[in-house]
């Protein structure tokens, strides 16, 4: 895609996190839905998902793309803990798994209070060890992106694994269907997506901000930004706090004040993204049925 229809600058300082002669990279094109994208700087390759096609998928600037996993029971999203093993959300399953180094799975977390999880969609680990994840029911209302049954738990919540324990607790019990999420560059904060409006159009579009406790526990969940187009999927933040979002129209970026820096506008509905390569300033954006990456002037958090 050319660079003058690649941006839709709202503001001045977005200007200066964009490599205006960078060309945007179709990586794969492929998949039916492409998510959960995780880059492995010591493995030099990028995983995401293909959910509906029951698959993760590997790319390497090396080895070009292969099957990384088949079946993946519907996974969406992973990521890595301290220790480098990936975990990951089911929707087959209705679980969180983690990956040990000899590719055997442990699972982390299956239900809550006696019932099933909805279908894990996203996750994220905490300075101090703790998983978190959301469970909106994306996975069971139908037989696409897993196994169509019905919901066992009274809430779609945002809920923590404590990392010595392994105990699951409820965060947060007020979504319509959370999402991604993310932490703050220091921890402090807890961003969550709501895109409830994905099939319900008086349903938020919108990602909530909290604050989090020395103990794990939140407060806050105000609004800290809606989506204009479409809904507010996966995203990460850069070393300076500003979110990195996916819309209907492509990736969002917003100062930590809320405030639209401007888009870059894909050409397919975007789902997920993540900052790789060494310098963390190469962003993947999984959209749909493609895979693309785009460098930018921005170090994405670690």
């Amino acid at each position: 895609m050319r660079q003058q229809n690649l941006y839709d600058i709202r503001d001045d300082r977005f200007s200066d996190l964009l490599i205006l002669n960078a060309f945007l990279e179709e990586l794969y094109s492929d998949c039916l839905w492409a998510e959960g994208p995780v880059w492995c700087e010591d493995w030099g390759h990028l995983i995401w998902s293909d959910i509906p096609n029951n698959r993760m998928m590997r790319w390497s600037p090396q080895t070009g793309v292969s099957v990384f996993r088949q079946p993946s029971d519907f996974t969406n999203g992973s990521t890595r803990d301290y220790q480098g093993r990936l975990v990951s959300c089911q929707h087959g399953t209705r679980r969180v798994v983690r990956t040990e180094t000899d590719g055997t799975l442990t699972v982390l977390a299956d239900s809550y209070r006696g019932g099933k999880l909805n279908s894990p969609n996203d996750v994220v680990i905490h300075e101090d060890g703790s998983i978190w994840f959301t469970d909106p029911t994306y996975g069971i209302i139908s037989d696409y992106e897993g196994y169509k049954s019905e919901p066992e738990q009274p809430c779609r919540g945002v809920y923590r694994i404590d990392p010595q324990s392994g105990e699951v607790t409820l965060a947060v019990d007020d979504f319509v269907q959370p999402n991604g999420l993310a932490f703050s560059p220091d921890h402090g904060k807890l961003y969550v997506a709501d895109s409830g409006f994905s099939h319900d159009p008086s349903a938020p579009h919108h990602i909530r901000v909290f604050d989090v406790a020395e103990d794990g526990r939140l407060s806050g969940g105000d609004v800290f930004a809606d989506i204009d187009t479409g809904v507010p999927d996966g995203f990460r933040l850069d070393c300076e706090g500003r979110i990195w979002c996916s819309a209907g129209d492509g990736v969002h970026c917003f100062e930590p004040d809320g405030a639209l820096l401007g888009k870059i506008l894909i050409p397919q509905t975007v789902a997920n993204v993540v900052f790789g390569e060494r310098l963390r300033n190469r962003l993947f954006i999984a959209a749909s049925r493609s895979v693309y990456a785009l460098h930018v002037n921005t170090r994405g958090c670690r």
